[in-house]
This record gives C-alpha cells, structure tokens and sequence, in this order.
C-alpha cells in the first residue's frame, strides 16, 4: 500500500509515524512518504502519484482546494468546504475531508464532548476553518467565524450557515485555525480568546504560538490530526478491503 502526503511545507508532518503505526496496527504492509509540493503543483503531483501506483494521499496546506478542483468524486463534507484533505484513487479521483472529525475529537478532548448548544468562534476562513464551522454546526453548535478580512467573514458565514463574529457573544470554545504565529491583531477577539474555557489551535508542536502568545493555556493540533489521520487511514482501508472482496 502506497500513501503519503502532499503540501508544502511537509518536513515538519506527523502523518508519516501515525500512519506507519495504523498499517502495522492493522497488519498491512504499505509505505507513507513526504511529498513537498509548491502551490499550483497539486493536480500534476496527484496524476503522477496515482501514475505510480499511490492507493491515496493526505493533503495539506497549500493544497486542499487544488485537491478539492481535481477530485472527480467528493463526499459532503468536502463538497460544502470547497477543500478535500484525502484523496483515493479509485476507479477515479476521490476527495475526502476529514478535518471536521478531528476538529470534533481535539475539542471533546479539551472539554466539548457535546457541542450541540454551546457556542463556538472560529478564528480563520481558510480550508481547516471551513470544515471545522461545518462539522461545528454539523453537531448542533452556535458557530460564530472570525477573519481579518470582513468580506471573508461574511462570505464563510454564509456559506456554512454560520455568523459573523460577535464580540457581545461569550463563547465556550474558540477554535484558531489561522497560520503558524499568526494571531488576532482584533482586540475585541483578543477579548473574547482570553474569556473561552476552552482555546483549541489547529497547529501543533513549534507551529502552535497563538496560546502562548495570549499568555493562556490550550490545546494545540496534535489530537486534531491524530483524529483526523485515522479517519483517512479508514478510507483506504475501506477501499483495499472492498477490492480484496471483489478479487
């Protein structure tokens, strides 16, 4: 079994020693490699792959939404983002975006097992921002988006059923999804980061600057991708099986 990862950057990626362990865990015989990817390069890399005998790829940023465009089959998670985070190739193309479940497994870790009622802001509108806001209101959560561009902020709200950010609401959790060392310059988001129980970053390790940077405690990305990895792991998994049964 041929998998990997394609984005840029991927040198930092946990994917590789979590994937090894969900192969040997299952018993499978397989390879998870590093595939460093520019933006503009992400259709192009995932013929080649495919090419090469690839069952599937994970996909990070700058890529989701490239992914998202040569997917030729999507799932309703991806198909509401406009972002895939794993590809299969199949009889076609197939994206996938699991981001959500990990979204809603980092944050039961850090407190929200039940999000239906709570409310949550969501810092950022990119990819990872979207498919949080999905799966937030997916399970029932009053979701509120932030983002430095105002049109942004409107236009995800609305797609996602969401609402502008409030600085009136005192949100339960807030959940960042904004790039490495990056943080709200807003002082009335500042505000209401400081006031949430609960801070979840999407980045992990050295990447996740935003709760030390607030001087606060948090939760960073690590349980977000070890989530989210699994259920991509399961995908491909699904698809050998399926295949074997066939033969």
């Amino acid at each position: 079994m041929k998998l990997g990862i394609i984005g840029d950057p991927v040198a930092h990626s946990r994917s590789p020693e979590l994937q090894a362990a969900f192969l040997a865990n299952a018993g499978m015989i397989g390879t998870y490699d590093r595939i460093r990817t520019p933006a503009g390069d992400g259709a192009r890399t995932l013929d080649e792959l495919r090419a090469r005998g690839y069952l599937g790829v994970n996909v990070t940023t700058p890529l989701k939404e490239e992914a998202f465009i040569r997917a030729e089959r999507h799932d309703a998670v991806s198909l509401a983002t406009g972002s895939v985070n794993t590809i299969l190739f199949d009889r076609d193309v197939a994206g996938y975006n699991t981001d959500g479940i990990g979204t809603m497994g980092v944050l039961a870790d850090a407190g929200l097992p039940n999000p239906s009622g709570a409310a949550v802001l969501v810092l950022g509108t990119g990819p990872t921002a979207r498919s949080s806001i999905a799966a937030l209101r997916g399970a029932g959560a009053r979701t509120w988006v932030w983002s430095r561009t105002r049109e942004r902020e409107r236009a995800a709200a609305q797609r996602l059923d969401a609402l502008p950010f409030d600085r009136t609401v005192r949100y339960d959790a807030v959940f960042a999804a904004l790039p490495p060392a990056a943080q709200p310059e807003d002082d009335a988001v500042v505000r209401a980061t400081l006031a949430a129980p609960i801070l979840v970053d999407a980045n992990y390790g050295h990447r996740a600057t935003l709760a030390r940077a607030l001087g606060r405690a948090g939760f960073d990305g690590t349980k977000m991708l070890e989530y989210s990895a699994r259920a991509s792991f399961e995908i491909w998994l699904a698809a050998v099986s399926g295949r074997s049964s066939r033969t």
